[in-house]
């Protein structure tokens, strides 16, 4: 009995065109949201206002960067044999670390952020992904038959 190997990935294959926009578009949203986020800390006083806004730039800016590893990630670790994930999910997952880091700063501010919260915090953000790309992969089996 033979053992067949598992084909590799061909690394000169060309990238997805969603995928080479997607990582355009995180690199301009990371780059404005960091030099943002940079302006409005060195130059504007603590207010509510700048408060809310100094959340939006870090999520955008968290997500952007974490976008080109979570791609990386995907290509990595997905069967040779099935799909890379469209670059919609893997904005998702970004937006999901983004979310996870504005939480758990905004747990900060009263001081009620501890290493179990931010535990089940991102356990449960996890938990809500997996839920979301299993039926999105049971929707996809669906249509190709």
């Amino acid at each position: 009995m033979t053992r067949s190997v598992p084909r590799q990935p061909n690394p000169d294959a060309p990238m997805p065109r969603d995928h080479a926009g997607m990582l355009l578009a995180s690199i301009i949203m990371a780059t404005l949201s960091w030099l943002g986020l940079y302006h409005l800390i060195t130059t504007e006083y603590p207010r509510v206002g700048q408060r809310f806004i100094f959340f939006v730039l870090l999520m955008i800016a968290v997500a952007g960067t974490v976008i080109p590893f979570v791609r990386y990630l995907n290509v990595r670790f997905t069967r040779v044999t099935q799909p890379v994930p469209p670059s919609g999910v893997i904005v998702r997952q970004g937006v999901w670390v983004g979310l996870f880091v504005v939480l758990c700063a905004w747990m900060q501010i009263p001081r009620a952020l501890t290493l179990p919260i931010a535990f089940f915090l991102a356990l449960a953000l996890i938990v809500v992904e997996i839920f979301l790309r299993s039926r999105e992969i049971q929707h996809e089996r669906e249509n190709a038959r």
